[in-house]
């Protein structure tokens, strides 16, 4: 025991009765790796029965409701001060109307990364799937306890959407090394991510709330999840359930 007390001992000696010190680092991105800042759009318009999302390919696309467009000056007051390199928004209104606010205050054209668009919901688009949600429809039911977003009738499979949201980090990873990206995306698509970063369950990240800051570094080994679902620049502590998905 004093034996290995004194081989302890002698790796911190540096000098006669000098002992160096070992304090805890922060944490610094790896070199070459890709900061995502994954922005949840704002709230979108609330659905109708007898007026449905307008289509954009197949998806619904409503535009931001009052509270979403008042979440986007709050996500551009939050992030207007940090270092941001590009922006990234999806095909759909409600992410370029939250990231409209940033790009003006940073003078960033925002990019549009079509991949990491939300999730199909099949035959539930246009606002349907919130109604089914609200209406604990068993489907609905079926689809929380199984974490499928495919046991909705016609909705995208769920190894094609995990393929489609990693090609899609990657891709970003690839083209902007040693970079961080605002990225305006969706609720789906961000728990997807973190679900992947994490290898948890598929829907252990579900819920993110509007207008919410999540943090993610890649690198080409690892995906590292550094915040989740930051709401303090909404003005809340605890925020109330989001809106799901659309």
């Amino acid at each position: 025991m004093a034996e290995r007390s004194r081989h302890w001992d002698s790796l911190f000696v540096t000098g006669p009765t000098a002992r160096a010190e070992y304090r805890q680092p922060r944490f610094q991105p790896p070199a070459g790796s890709t900061e995502l800042l994954l922005i949840r759009h704002g709230e979108s318009a609330p659905a109708r029965a007898d007026q449905p999302f307008p289509l954009l390919e197949g998806q619904g696309d409503p535009e931001l409701a009052p509270e979403g467009r008042r979440q986007a000056e709050a996500v551009a007051a939050r992030l207007g001060a940090e270092r941001i390199d590009a922006i990234y928004v999806t095909p759909f209104r409600r992410t370029m109307q939250t990231a409209a606010p940033l790009t003006v205050h940073l003078g960033l054209p925002p990019r549009v990364a079509a991949d990491l668009r939300e999730v199909h919901l099949g035959d539930w688009e246009g606002g349907l799937f919130r109604k089914m949600v609200a209406d604990r429809h068993p489907v609905a039911q079926r689809m929380q306890a199984e974490e499928r977003w495919d046991v909705i009738p016609g909705a995208e499979p769920a190894a094609e959407f995990t393929t489609r949201v990693r090609r899609a980090v990657e891709r970003l990873a690839h083209e902007h090394p040693g970079r961080r990206l605002a990225v305006f995306t969706h609720g789906g698509v961000i728990a997807q991510v973190l679900s992947q970063a994490s290898g948890s369950r598929p829907f252990a990240f579900h819920g993110v709330d509007n207008g919410s800051v999540s943090h993610v570094v890649v690198t080409a080994e690892s995906w590292i999840v550094r915040c989740f679902n930051d709401t303090s620049h909404l003005g809340t502590t605890f925020s109330r359930s989001a809106a799901p998905l659309t």
